[in-house]
């Protein structure tokens, strides 16, 4: 049987429609009412990142998962425990700091590299080691961004560079740090409201053992389990716009726990902000998938998109064509 992958899709020559149900190599069934399962999906990334004989197989399970959910949990993704670990824990030791010392940062009156300079100050006072474990963490981000961006490519009916010389280089990186403390009424509080992300796509570190990341699938709100050592990956609004809406990102949000407190780590992958972003070519067909979305220079689509307030996907509609 010949399998190819067009315009998102994966099927069979000579017959029509998406392949229904696939069984992969590491003992998972999808089929395409994963959409209607409230299973979280977790991907295999030595799996994924192999090649080889399994290509199709392992991008039939990228773009189920892509195209149903737009979440997914990765596991041996190759970035050492050792490394998860110490990021862990330098921003444990930040958090930690008396208030009034924090306070004192400003962050939001700095400059980019202002900001960064004085991280790189504190690391050497109130927290040895904060420089290297950011570094060595962004580096392995880095590494495994590039490998999700040449399988996202892929599914798009490029090459595995494609996205990334439409993009005019390399995704770029910010690292958010989040801290999310206890309360004795978390049922009253939502610590970050529903949103989409405005990436490409996000890798997300979570705390082992405290659950508070919650997405939306099927107009319900489903918990993500976190699985020690892997890492959470979503769909940004930018990949939904290239992929002409075939892969959706998701609105989320965290919420907070009564008895612990929480810590998350997110790295936001997104293009240059002077690169224009909108559906590939071999994600249009005039016909069956017509061109949803206009093009957008991102540096405006950021603008626009934190300008208006949080409410979930609504800043997308000013991007739609007359065909959505």
């Amino acid at each position: 049987m010949e399998v190819r992958v067009e315009n998102g899709g994966s099927y069979e020559v000579g017959k029509s429609g998406w392949v229904n149900l696939c069984q992969f190599q590491d003992g998972t069934i999808i089929s395409e009412d994963l959409a209607d399962s409230l299973e979280f999906p977790v991907i295999d990334f030595s799996f994924l990142a192999k090649g080889g004989e399994d290509e199709v197989q392992k991008l039939q399970k990228l773009h189920l998962v892509c195209k149903d959910w737009g979440f997914f949990q990765v596991i041996n993704h190759g970035v050492k425990e050792e490394i998860l670990e110490k990021i862990k824990a330098a921003v444990a030791a930040f958090f930690e700091l008396p208030f009034q010392e924090k306070r004192n940062m400003q962050w939001q009156k700095m400059k980019q590299k202002d900001m960064v300079k004085t991280l790189w100050s504190l690391s050497t006072k109130s927290m040895i080691g904060f420089k290297e474990a950011l570094e060595e963490y962004s580096r392995e981000m880095q590494k495994l961004a590039e490998e999700l961006q040449a399988n996202f490519s892929v599914l798009m009916g490029l090459k595995r560079d494609g996205l990334k010389r439409l993009q005019g280089g390399g995704l770029k990186q910010g690292i958010r740090m989040n801290y999310y403390p206890i309360c004795s009424r978390p049922d009253l509080v939502l610590e970050c409201s529903p949103h989409s992300d405005g990436t490409s796509f996000t890798l997300l570190l979570q705390d082992d053992d405290v659950t508070g990341l919650q997405i939306k699938h099927n107009e319900a709100w489903v918990p993500v389990k976190p699985i020690p050592n892997s890492l959470v990956v979503n769909i940004g609004d930018a990949t939904e716009i290239q992929s002409n809406g075939m892969y959706k990102s998701i609105e989320h949000r965290a919420i907070i726990n009564e008895k612990k407190p929480r810590i998350s780590i997110a790295t936001f992958m997104f293009p240059d902000d002077e690169q224009e972003i909108g559906p590939v070519e071999t994600m249009i067909d005039d016909q069956n998938h017509p061109k949803l979305y206009r093009n957008i220079k991102y540096v405006d689509y950021v603008r626009e998109k934190f300008s208006r307030k949080m409410e979930g996907k609504a800043h997308l509609q000013s991007y739609t064509t007359s065909n959505s």
